[in-house]
C-alpha cells in the first residue's frame, strides 16, 4: 500500500449548461493534476445544477451511456489520475433515478460507484425549501472501493449528517472517506467544519470533501470550503469561496497513529435502545 498521497478538491460553479459545466471542470482538475495531485475529487452535481426536477431527471442516464460519466471517464484516462467524478443523475435501469457518485482509475475504468442514500428534504429557517426525493430515489447500499492507498468509502453530502453511515464504512475497511457535496451557504456557515471534522475524528479516516460554490438557478447558494482533514480533525486544505483548486499531502500512516491513540473503532460495543426495551415483556411484580 502507497504510504503518501497527493489529494485534490476541485471546487467549481456549476450552473444549467452541461457541457460548458464539464468543460469547466476539466480546466480545474488538469490543473491539479499539473500540481502533481494523484486523487481528484469533483462536488455533487458537478455536471448540472438546475433546480427544476423534470430537467435534472431528463439529464439521467445509464452510466456507460452518460455524457458526464463519459466524459470524466476520458478525463481520468488523459491525465492518469483517479478521479472522483463527484455525483450525476444516473438511470439505474430499475425505473430509478440515482444521485451517483462515480470513482474511476486512471484508465477510465469504473471502480466503483455509490447511491446517495440519504435525500435532502428540508425546510430551512431562510425559507428555503428542497425535496431531493422529489428527483432521486435513495440508495440502500455502503460502498467502501479499492484503491492504491488502501479502501475508500462513498458518501455524498446529506449523508454526513448521519455518523453511522461512517462507522461502517471505517469498519468495512475504509481509510479515507469522500464526501463530494453542494452544501448550502446557509447550512454550510453552520454545521461544515464541525460535522467534517466530527466524521474524521469518529472513523480514524482522511476526509476528502470537494463543495461546490456560488449562486445557482432557483436562488440556490452553496457554500465552497471543499476541506480535506485528517484523521486527528486538523484541517489540511479549506477551498474558502471561489472557484479553484485545494491539495493536501496525505501522510497514510496518520490514520494508525490515530486509531492507535484513540482506538475507539475497537471499542464498539452492542446495547439495547430505548426502543428494545420498551418492547421486553414487563415482568409481573412479587
Amino acid at each position: 500500500m502507497t504510504e503518501t498521497l497527493r489529494a485534490a478538491c476541485v471546487q467549481p460553479s456549476s450552473g444549467q449548461d452541461q457541457q460548458a459545466n464539464l468543460d469547466a471542470a476539466a480546466d480545474l482538475v488538469r490543473e491539479a493534476c499539473a500540481a502533481g495531485a494523484e486523487l481528484v475529487a469533483l462536488p455533487e452535481n458537478v455536471a448540472l445544477m438546475e433546480h427544476r426536477t423534470t430537467l435534472v431527471q431528463a439529464s439521467a442516464a445509464p452510466l456507460e451511456a452518460h455524457p458526464a460519466a463519459r466524459f470524466f471517464s476520458a478525463l481520468a484516462a488523459e491525465t492518469q489520475v483517479w478521479l472522483l467524478a463527484g455525483s450525476m443523475a444516473a438511470d439505474a435501469g430499475d425505473g430509478r433515478i440515482a444521485n451517483r457518485s462515480v470513482l474511476i482509475d486512471p484508465a477510465g475504468r469504473t471502480v466503483a460507484t455509490y447511491d446517495k442514500i440519504h435525500m435532502f428534504d428540508v425546510d430551512l429557517p431562510t425559507g428555503e425549501r428542497y425535496r431531493e426525493s422529489e428527483a432521486f430515489q435513495p440508495g440502500g447500499e455502503a460502498v467502501v472501493a479499492e484503491t492504491p492507498w488502501g479502501g475508500l468509502g462513498m458518501t455524498v453530502c446529506y449523508d454526513l449528517r448521519f455518523p453511522q453511515l461512517y462507522r461502517a464504512l471505517a469498519h468495512a475497511g475504509a481509510r479515507l472517506i469522500t464526501v463530494p457535496a453542494a452544501f448550502t451557504k446557509h447550512t454550510g456557515e453552520a454545521h461544515w467544519h464541525v460535522l467534517m471534522r466530527a466524521r474524521a475524528i469518529e472513523t480514524g479516516c482522511f476526509v476528502i470533501a470537494p463543495c461546490m460554490w456560488g449562486s445557482h438557478s432557483g436562488g440556490r447558494k452553496t457554500y465552497g470550503h471543499s476541506l480535506i482533514v485528517d484523521p486527528w480533525g486538523e484541517v489540511l486544505a479549506d477551498g474558502g469561496e471561489g472557484v479553484g483548486v485545494v491539495i493536501a499531502d496525505l501522510e497514510l500512516s496518520r490514520i494508525d497513529k490515530a486509531r492507535a491513540a484513540i482506538p475507539a473503532l475497537a471499542h464498539d460495543r452492542a446495547f439495547l435502545t430505548p426502543a428494545d426495551t420498551e418492547q421486553e415483556p414487563r415482568r409481573a411484580a412479587g
